[in-house]
């Protein structure tokens, strides 16, 4: 019987069976032994309380079973969903995601992916803050890298599930610009430190071919600070009649602050988001937005990060995400 105060060894459970600790190692395993001898085994290890020491494994094995999960910002709500989306799509395979918040701070962001790297995780997942940074080929040299989002321009990935960021601004662009508006203001996440990720530069570019009035407007995730930031929006003469928000936890400040001003979302201004958080749903009005397929972008992140930890080949590293319009009640013609 086990013994509560004492780990049982592999030594143990191979005295008990009369093998080797080579062959019962393989056994554990499920690895080149018969079923038969496989199933005595397991009993023996069960009837001894044996369990496998995970850092003995790791030394073993050179693998920890651990992928370092790197978030651009959790306090987007839409980001929490996918982090933990792509966490059970990991557990699925028998991998445990470690998830850091950059904080939408592109400096923390580097910090944090080297300190996992030195952790030995078996593979880093990362959404970008900073997608252009220089430190990102040294990382992707040490250990495999997924990008989820934006590519790692300057990295060699073991694969990219890319969002199609200019199909989806065109999009909005074009839909407001549908319905008459020619002031638009754009709360984006990006910093001043890093003006020229690829999502600000498709404004800038679908606004010069539409005739639109843009303008891009830095915004904080959390809402509180997201609604101070709209507050100020609303306050600006002449007011802009549609507020596009990179994601809708940035439309919900919006959402706040024209409350607040006691001005009616779809009637006294357009407000559209980018990601389709459930809550989007159930507001009121209900936020016009953009799907980008949250339960496939997991899927596909886990599988092209565990295909680099076992050393797979896979015919297509990189994925590109479509998105699809969510037309509510949130944006009207003017």
């Amino acid at each position: 019987m086990a013994r509560p105060n004492k780990r049982t060894t592999l030594r143990e459970v191979a005295e008990a069976t009369g093998l080797s600790t080579a062959a019962v190692s393989y056994a554990l395993r499920g690895k080149h032994v018969s079923k038969e001898t496989e199933q005595r085994v397991r009993q023996a290890a069960a009837d001894l309380g044996y369990e496998a020491d995970p850092i003995a494994r790791a030394l073993a094995s050179g693998r920890t079973s651990m992928v370092g999960v790197l978030a651009g910002d959790l306090q987007d709500l839409w980001q929490q969903q996918l982090m933990a989306a792509i966490g059970r799509e990991l557990l699925a395979g028998d991998r445990y995601a470690l998830i850091l918040d950059a904080g939408g701070d592109p400096d923390r962001e580097l910090v944090l992916a080297k300190q996992l790297r030195d952790q030995r995780v078996d593979a880093l997942l990362v959404s970008p803050v900073n997608p252009g940074a220089d430190g990102w080929e040294a990382i992707a040299e040490a250990l495999p890298v997924v990008a989820v989002g934006d590519s790692l321009s300057r990295a060699r990935t073991a694969g990219q599930v890319i969002f199609d960021n200019r199909a989806g601004i065109d999009a909005v662009l074009d839909y407001l610009h549908g319905l008459g508006h020619r002031r638009v203001t754009v709360l984006t996440p990006t910093r001043p430190s890093t003006p020229d990720r690829p999502a600000d530069v498709y404004v800038r570019e679908a606004a010069g071919r539409l005739g639109l009035r843009a303008e891009l407007v830095p915004c904080p995730q959390e809402l509180g600070e997201a609604t101070a930031v709209a507050r100020r929006v609303l306050d600006s003469e002449p007011r802009p009649t549609a507020v596009f928000c990179f994601s809708d936890s940035l439309a919900y400040g919006v959402y706040a602050a024209a409350a607040e001003a006691a001005l009616g979302v779809g009637r006294d201004v357009s407000v559209v988001g980018f990601d389709d958080h459930p809550v989007s749903r159930v507001l009121t009005p209900p936020l016009t937005t953009v799907d980008w397929g949250l339960a496939a972008i997991a899927a596909e992140a886990a599988r092209l990060t565990v295909a680099a930890i076992e050393g797979k080949r896979v015919r297509k590293k990189r994925v590109l995400c479509a998105p699809t319009m969510s037309e509510r009640g949130s944006a009207v013609g003017v």
